[in-house]
């Protein structure tokens, strides 16, 4: 049987703000695990639009399509060239769990939430020629899930080959999240068995890890068992948790030990109003500072997430926001406008009170303002947000942000980081062009490399030799002057 499972590109691909290296990061990791439940005969083709003009001259016999909210319009046009074709046609992932009744016209069947369940019963029905319509997880268990088809993976194509997602879910219950509408109907958190994700990590060459889940640190006893396994494994990583889960024990320093060396936090407001109208409880009442000084002591750089719109922001919320991320040297923002996603309990409450201004799903970017306002204008939330973006990564605010922490050595890092990630669109556009992403993880696994004082005072501020060689010979010609330079 020929198979093929598809991601397509999202609409901000066609955007002037389209960033490649943003969507050339990860491999679809959700569609590799789906594959490994193909027969070894099955002939499989894993194609991602992000990173690889789409082949829709072919004739597969089942075709898997993944829908994301800003996708959702090309990925139904993809599907109905595939059905006028004879191809038996499958829809998933977060939009299609969201509204079903919408994508149910472009799909032979339909799958509602995680897979690993239901796409095996799918498999068996198919071969019965028995499918259903609709396919709807319930069972909710990672035990025995076959490896992922990670042969399937263009690595070449990513600067993170090596993701990798060990939970599902979130044990929270944000109201803008997408979480609870995608695992209704069964567990909406839980974990993969430690040795299993042992074995999953120990597959993948290389040091560097992306932890890609919504909260590596979410089930504290799996976490704890987890980096207890990762430490002997000289391996760095990168991950994303929560302020309490920061603040909490001492789970973030075995993770630390283990090799963890940056972190997504979801900050998203310093508001309490804002956070009880958001249901995010997890971050009420809790010392933002005290987490990002922990964090930086232990060497872990931040990508700090922040909404901007919800319902007690003003005029001066964007320039707080980023004055507080420079004064607490956080190492990489992401901003978002506020967005309602169907299937949200934020969503249902705007509907309610009448406040969705459009329903075209290629605007549901969190760059768009889709809702209608209240403290702010739809003028000033979006001209705000785009002001954050532009002056939290200006040259002086990289440098400032950088210059707060304690270690040159940190300072450095940070510096490389942050401008690395920004201010060098012409050398990652190049490198995508010529396919060759994965020359750049030695230079990445070096500035995640764990940071040494070299004694009191840290008064020479230099990476270890080491660091400096590998920064240099793994960088194009073109950026080598400035690390040789700033070292």
């Amino acid at each position: 049987m020929k198979v093929k499972l598809i991601l397509p590109a999202l609409a901000e691909a066609e955007s002037p703000f389209w960033r490649p290296i943003k969507y050339s990061l990860f491999p679809p990791l959700g569609l590799a695990t789906l594959a490994a439940y193909l027969s070894p005969d099955d002939e499989i083709d894993l194609q991602d639009q992000h990173v690889e003009e789409l082949n829709l001259d072919d004739s597969p016999d089942l075709v898997v399509v993944q829908v994301y909210i800003t996708n959702a319009y090309r990925a139904y046009r993809i599907a109905d060239h595939y059905r006028n074709q004879g191809a038996y046609v499958i829809l998933g992932g977060l939009h299609v769990t969201s509204l079903p009744e919408e994508a149910a016209p472009h799909a032979d069947s339909l799958f509602l939430g995680p897979g690993e369940e239901t796409f095996p019963q799918f498999l068996i029905d198919f071969k019965k020629r028995q499918p259903k319509k609709i396919y709807s997880s319930s069972i909710r268990t990672l035990k025995g899930i076959p490896p992922i088809r990670r042969d399937l993976i263009k690595r070449s194509l990513y600067l993170v080959p090596n993701s990798i997602v060990v939970t599902r879910g979130c044990p929270h219950h944000c109201d803008f999240c997408y979480k609870d509408a995608f695992f209704e109907g069964g567990k909406t958190f839980y974990t993969q068995l430690v040795d299993d994700a042992l074995a999953e990590i120990d597959r993948l060459p290389g040091r560097h890890l992306y932890f890609l889940d919504d909260h590596l640190l979410g089930n504290a006893k799996f976490a704890s068992e987890l980096f207890d396994g990762i430490k002997g494994m000289n391996r760095v990583f990168q991950g994303a948790a929560t302020i309490d889960s920061i603040l909490r024990g001492n789970l973030i320093e075995k993770a630390a030990e283990a090799g963890l060396r940056s972190l997504f936090i979801g900050f998203e407001t310093f508001s309490p109003e804002n956070l009880k109208q958001s249901n995010k409880k997890q971050n009420l009442e809790k010392d933002y500072t005290k987490a990002v000084n922990r964090l930086h002591d232990l060497g872990i750089m931040i990508n700090g997430s922040f909404v901007f719109g919800l319902d007690d922001d003003d005029t001066d919320v964007f320039k707080r926001t980023v004055d507080w991320g420079v004064k607490n040297a956080i190492t990489t923002s992401t901003y978002h406008i506020l967005t309602p996603y169907p299937g949200t309990a934020l969503y249902k409450n705007m509907e309610k009170e009448g406040r969705i201004r459009t329903r075209n799903w290629d605007l549901y970017d969190t760059r768009h303002v889709v809702y209608q306002t209240k403290q702010l204008t739809a003028d000033e939330l979006k001209t705000g947000y785009e002001w954050a973006y532009r002056e939290f990564y200006s040259w002086a605010n990289i440098l400032t942000a950088s210059w707060q922490h304690d270690l040159y050595k940190h300072k450095l890092k940070h510096f490389f980081y942050a401008g690395g990630w920004k201010k060098f669109e012409s050398i990652w556009n190049f490198m995508i062009k010529t396919k060759n992403l994965t020359s750049m993880l030695p230079l990445l696994e070096s500035i995640l490399s764990k940071v040494k004082p070299n004694g009191p005072g840290d008064s020479k501020g230099e990476f270890d030799k080491f660091q400096i060689n590998t920064l240099t010979k793994t960088a194009p010609v073109s950026m080598k002057p400035v690390y040789e330079k700033s070292a």
